[in-house]
């Protein structure tokens, strides 16, 4: 108490010694701040830290939550969450992928390092609540301990490939027919494959700690349980589904009726393909290419066109990324625009397949290893 009733009296004292050394108010303040109690320092410290979470909160909102989610939940199949991202990447792989973008996100190049600095640490935090992503598993209430734990990882984490019951998304294989999956009675190899990735098949590695990665392995049990246990219902297609046809008769096809060598070459892009993929992947490949690249060209009102491959496209932008990477984009209604998509050869030729012709085909496809 009596330190308290002084401290007007030293730093009356002070300010005296400070105008006898030629020190300004402004630097008296400060020394006087740093002789005070520790409740002071503290406080300023908390309104620091608060100061730097609304800060990084609101380059969030700004530049990221119209896609992500306000909670980093994210839009599945099209946009991934952003809950845990510091899982997957970096912060320097975080910062490149903002400030270069990828695929359909855009890049901010102009983005001062505040922001920056600030994005980061957002994405660092855990969500005020868990996001919706988590809370929708489907078949999956009778979770409990490691194998619920393990739940809302996957659903933060992997369902955005995998699907939110791991029985196969957009983009990622149904993990409860995956071999290595059924095989791997001590959890190793499936910790493996996800603390390395699988670079070949786009699948990033993940920084999981020992207990975490024992939660997912648990999970993943669970959901081959269930998926043995439902009864009467075809999940997938065994790869020995689809090795019915006549290969010869196939190559015949892709270099003639199919139309498919104006296009492709066995000995180009087609080179190996049965290697990276097999089954139904293959043939959802062959029948419609989804991942393909299309270009665009774009001609402004006044008369500069504009080349590159198509990045981005609804019903009011059109982006394009150009021969250096550069991202541009326009409002639809002010550009002209004309997109040259590779996959339209292989819709307009569905209507023309038979059966047969799906067959032959496969099987020559799945002679090019």
């Amino acid at each position: 108490m009596r330190k308290l009733m002084d401290r007007p009296r030293n730093l009356l004292f002070l300010a005296s010694i400070a105008a006898a050394l030629g020190l300004s108010a402004a630097q008296i303040a400060v020394h006087g701040a740093a002789g005070a109690p520790e409740h002071g320092s503290q406080t300023s410290a908390t309104a620091k830290a608060a100061e730097s979470a609304a800060t990084s909160s609101e380059a969030y909102a700004k530049h990221c939550a119209v896609c992500h989610g306000d909670r980093r939940e994210g839009n599945p199949p099209a946009v991934p969450p952003l809950v845990n991202i510091k899982h997957q990447m970096t912060d320097q792989q975080i910062a490149q992928l903002i400030r270069e973008g990828k695929g359909r996100m855009p890049g901010f190049p102009k983005l001062n390092d505040d922001e920056l600095t600030g994005l980061l640490q957002y994405l660092a935090t855990p969500p005020d609540v868990a996001p919706v992503l988590a809370g929708n598993r489907r078949a999956t209430p009778e979770l409990t301990g490691e194998a619920a734990a393990g739940g809302v990882l996957f659903a933060q984490n992997c369902a955005f490939c995998h699907g939110r019951d791991a029985m196969g998304g957009e983009s990622g294989p149904d993990l409860t027919l995956s071999k290595l999956v059924l095989a791997d009675t001590d959890g190793f190899k499936i910790s493996g494959v996800v603390t390395e990735g699988r670079v070949e098949k786009k699948m990033p590695a993940f920084q999981f700690s020992s207990q975490e990665l024992l939660t997912l392995v648990a999970f993943l049990r669970s959901r081959v349980a269930a998926a043995s246990a439902m009864k009467g219902r075809r999940r997938g297609v065994d790869v020995s589904d689809l090795q019915t046809g006549d290969a010869d008769s196939g190559k015949m096809y892709f270099e003639g009726a199919g139309g498919c060598a104006k296009c492709h070459s066995p000995i180009g892009d087609l080179a190996g393909i049965a290697r990276r993929f097999e089954g139904l992947q293959l043939e959802m490949r062959m029948l419609y290419p989804k991942d393909a690249k299309s270009s665009v060209d774009v001609t402004l009102p006044s008369g500069q066109t504009f080349t590159g491959t198509l990045a981005y496209l609804d019903e009011f932008t059109v982006g394009l990324r150009d021969k250096d990477g550069a991202y541009h984009s326009w409002a639809v209604e002010r550009v002209k625009y004309t997109v040259n998509s590779p996959v339209q050869a292989h819709v307009e030729q569905l209507a023309k397949y038979t059966d047969e012709d799906i067959h032959n085909l496969m099987a020559y496809l799945q002679t090019l290893r």
